[in-house]
């Protein structure tokens, strides 16, 4: 079984066109997020098509995009009513 690995991924868009396809390509991937930053498990093979699926969508030249894996030995901290980011069992991308 292939291991995924908690990535931050998150994106600063310029055109609302782009805005809206950017938002659909991370809830794609996401299992959580706000705004423009989203918790992404992703094997390399995953983080590797989000960036090719993301590559398509932004203008470089504009846009910006940032996916960072998270170190798996630091611990998670959340604030307020914020949900800590778990691995569901299937992830469903389509």
């Amino acid at each position: 079984m292939t291991q995924r690995q908690l990535h931050l991924a998150a994106y600063d868009v310029a055109s609302p066109s782009r805005l809206r396809r950017a938002l659909a390509v991370l809830r794609n991937y996401s299992t959580g997020g706000q705004k423009s930053v989203f918790e992404c498990f992703l094997t390399d093979a995953e983080k590797r098509q989000l960036i090719g699926d993301i590559a398509e969508v932004i203008d470089p030249d504009e846009d910006r995009f940032l996916v960072l894996r998270l170190d798996p030995r630091s611990k998670v901290q959340t604030l307020g009513i914020a949900v800590r980011p778990v691995d569901p069992h299937y992830f469903y991308i389509g």
